[in-house]
């Protein structure tokens, strides 16, 4: 192979590698993105155990085939991904793995169970807008194979080609709006609503001996965190007013913003299932109402400490996109 043709094939290469993570929001009618739909595994509760929630693990790749995101949601199986069985999806994070180019700030995904259909949502930095951010959004039908394992459980995986190779299909995500602070309208047409939460953070008490996650705890307070509209980029700091019961696992707090003008939010968090819900309400005219609602998986890392004679387990989250409807 001649110097000439070298140069050719790493130049492509090191083409091909900008362009995935080339982020144009400057002309919307281009502004598509394209992940590739890496594995996907799904586990039903088991049902010998007590914990009763589904687990749904979802990679994404690039277009070269390096995985990107590792996404995982867990919600009740009844739920099948939505929010007390009802009208919100649960959102979830995707985990930057540290391998490529890093394309988005935030990758969330949701997944609807019943029509085994995906939703995929990313917010970035615009290539040719310095300073500006785009939302963009997309939707996939999954393609599996189910089957029940002896322990009664539900298993599926992707299904792959006939001689057994995995199938990787895309996932396109289209431009929603750009820049996000744009000016927050109740009249049609609207941009669409949703937020970025994060700080999330939330303390444990537990004796000494104890393990995270082990038995109810002593103690617990918060959850706390800072919730970004959409886009208005309106920031609301989130808290609850009292630690929680030992026997209760659901707390319920408030977000308030500095703006008055800002209408406030309500919030309850079941630690158990480590799901919150949020609404917020607000009257655009005596006939115009802007209900909102955004449910999420919270994926909590969690690390221990000493307070005094307690054991103190500071639990925090890395930041996520929630949708509050479904496009």
């Amino acid at each position: 192979m001649t110097n000439q043709a070298r140069l050719l094939i790493l130049a492509t290469a090191a083409t091909g590698l900008l362009a995935e993570a080339v982020r144009l929001c400057a002309n919307p009618t281009r502004a598509n993105f394209q992940y590739l739909l890496g594995d996907v595994q799904y586990d039903s509760p088991v049902p010998s155990g007590n914990d009763g929630l589904s687990t749904i693990a979802v990679s994404l790749q690039s277009l070269t085939h390096t995985n990107l995101y590792n996404c995982v949601a867990m919600w009740p199986e009844t739920w099948a991904g939505w929010y007390n069985n009802g009208s919100s999806l649960v959102w979830a994070d995707c985990a930057f793995t540290g391998s490529g180019p890093r394309q988005d700030e935030i990758v969330s995904f949701a997944v609807d169970w019943r029509k085994q259909r995906i939703y995929v949502a990313h917010i970035f930095a615009c290539s040719d807008k310095p300073g500006s951010k785009g939302l963009a959004t997309g939707t996939h039908t999954l393609n599996l194979n189910c089957t029940t394992a002896t322990d009664g459980g539900n298993h599926c995986i992707s299904r792959g080609t006939k001689d057994g190779s995995p199938v990787f299909n895309p996932i396109i995500t289209t431009l929603l709006q750009t820049p996000l602070n744009a000016t927050l309208r109740c009249e049609a047409p609207k941009p669409y609503q949703s937020w970025k939460l994060q700080d999330w953070v939330r303390y444990i008490e537990q004796h000494p001996g104890a393990s995270p996650g082990g038995g109810k705890p002593d103690g617990q307070s918060g959850p706390s965190f800072k919730l970004i509209s959409i886009p208005g980029e309106n920031s609301m700091n989130c808290t609850t007013s009292e630690p929680w019961k030992k026997t209760n696992g659901t707390s319920e707090g408030t977000c308030q913003s500095a703006n008055p003008g800002i209408p406030a939010a309500s919030f309850s968090f079941n630690s158990d299932i480590k799901i919150l819900s949020i609404s917020q309400h607000s009257k655009c005219t005596d006939s115009l109402r802007n209900d909102l609602t955004g449910v999420v998986f919270i994926q909590e890392s969690c690390q221990r400490g000493v307070n005094g004679d307690r054991f103190q387990i500071a639990c925090t989250s890395d930041p996520v996109w929630i949708g509050t409807e479904t496009f």
